[in-house]
């Protein structure tokens, strides 16, 4: 067979986007959060400089 040939094919459909839970996004934003202020405490309690502007 001739590889000139037009073979005639419908598209194929395109997957959809996958759509994120509203919960699930709503968790991860908490759980971020989380993590700054964790971040911020464990700094802090390391290097045992108070934040500016707060005696001690």
């Amino acid at each position: 067979m001739s590889d000139n040939i037009i073979k005639f094919q419908r598209p194929k459909q395109p997957k959809p986007p996958r759509q994120t839970p509203p919960w699930l996004k709503r968790v991860l934003t908490i759980l971020a959060v989380i993590a700054v202020f964790g971040a911020a405490y464990a700094y802090f309690s390391l290097t045992g400089t108070p934040p500016q502007g707060v005696p001690g």
